[in-house]
């Protein structure tokens, strides 16, 4: 495993992390279908994977204004991980435009 500023909380490989980062540097070259891309295939290796999930919900509900979809995967966060309080308050922000409180 290489050396990495950050704490792995979540134990993903090389590829992965390589990924992630491939896929928020689309995201801030705002080339997003790209960046869809990135991370709809990750969750193709794993569904269940945290970082990817967030990460997609944030490109649906941020970039794409896409709420619906952006609280659904949040959800998926949430079953998986109830304690995960960044998407706690990203899908309690994007349930507001849903008109889910």
């Amino acid at each position: 495993m290489s050396d990495h500023a950050f704490e792995n909380t979540y134990d993903l490989s090389d590829e992965q992390l390589q990924s992630l980062d491939e896929a928020e540097e689309e995201m801030l070259r705002n080339n997003l279908g790209k960046a869809e891309e990135i991370l709809l295939a990750m969750l193709v290796e794993d569904e269940e994977c945290i970082p990817v999930l967030n990460n997609l919900a944030h490109l649906y509900g941020r970039h794409f204004s896409d709420f619906e979809k952006a609280v659904e995967i949040y959800g998926k966060v949430l079953a998986l991980e109830p304690d995960n309080a960044w998407a706690r308050d990203a899908r309690r922000r994007y349930m507001r435009y849903v008109g889910r409180d």
